[in-house]
């Protein structure tokens, strides 16, 4: 059974940088293709970044394209978001997903699999 561990949310301060880090165990990671999502208080859960299997490709929402950036090590079974200039905007519970059945970056929640069960991100103005 998969599962997946997500950290680094903490406060902030605006215009500050955070990373994130999911680690995956109990499947074959390198064989996932990995996402970011987030969900903001009252509203659905929002495409953030997604990953390919390998790492050689990526596509992100274009809300944070710029600021955000999503990578992997295989060997380290972990999956990083990189968030640069934070807004208060960026406040959310940020998500890691993973789903065996793909091989391209994918946007939409209901195409992963697997879920962590979040970390929280705030930014102070």
């Amino acid at each position: 059974q998969v599962q997946l561990v997500e950290s680094g949310g903490r406060l902030v301060q605006a215009g500050e940088s955070l990373t994130l880090s999911c680690v995956a165990s109990g499947g074959p990671f390198s064989d996932h293709v990995m996402g970011w999502f987030r969900q903001a208080p009252g509203k659905e859960r929002a495409f953030v970044a997604s990953i390919t299997r390998s790492g050689g490709r990526n596509d992100g929402a274009d809300y944070v394209k710029g600021r955000l950036t999503i990578s992997r090590d295989n060997a380290r079974n972990t999956v990083y978001l990189y968030m640069n200039i934070l807004k208060p905007k960026d406040t959310a519970v940020y998500y890691c997903a993973e789903t065996p059945d793909y091989y391209g970056p994918r946007k939409r929640p209901e195409e992963y699999n697997y879920w962590g069960q979040g970390t929280q991100v705030t930014v102070s103005s």
